[in-house]
């Protein structure tokens, strides 16, 4: 991570290396609630598997975080065009399963951010598609 985060006053903006810092510090604080200010009310978010909105998603955000999981990604593509940036990002998610055991996830994750009218960037739609899932031994 390349820039200070203050969990208290999250800004996304457009450049996508500080927008991936920003993600990754509130998604691995484990505050659901923090993560989900991110998101604009009536983003969609697939993060738990299926496609959810408004308090839906703010549920299934709070829920998956409470496990602690452990996410890492990389930007991989960037495209900015007035006040909507889509980012892909190549992601590493660890996991806990309802048994207890842990699962490691890779694949590709689609962001897309818009810009409000208060100038502050916020996620529209993000997008994670799994290429592989493993069980972690130990």
């Amino acid at each position: 991570m390349t820039t200070q985060i203050d969990l208290q006053n999250l800004d996304l903006t457009d450049d996508p290396d500080v927008q991936n810092d920003v993600f990754l510090a509130a998604f691995n604080s484990g505050q659901g609630a923090i993560f989900d200010s991110l998101y604009r009310d009536d983003s969609i978010s697939n993060l738990s598997g299926g496609p959810l909105t408004g308090q839906a998603r703010t549920d299934a955000i709070i829920a998956l975080l409470a496990t602690k999981p452990k996410l890492k990604s990389k930007v991989k593509a960037s495209y900015t065009a007035g006040d909507t940036s889509l980012i892909i990002v190549d992601y590493d998610l660890e996991i806990t399963k309802p048994d207890g055991g842990k699962q490691r996830i890779l694949g590709k994750c689609t962001d897309v951010l818009v810009r409000g009218e208060d100038g502050k960037w916020v996620m529209a739609v993000d997008r994670p598609v799994a290429d592989s899932v493993e069980d972690i031994q130990g």
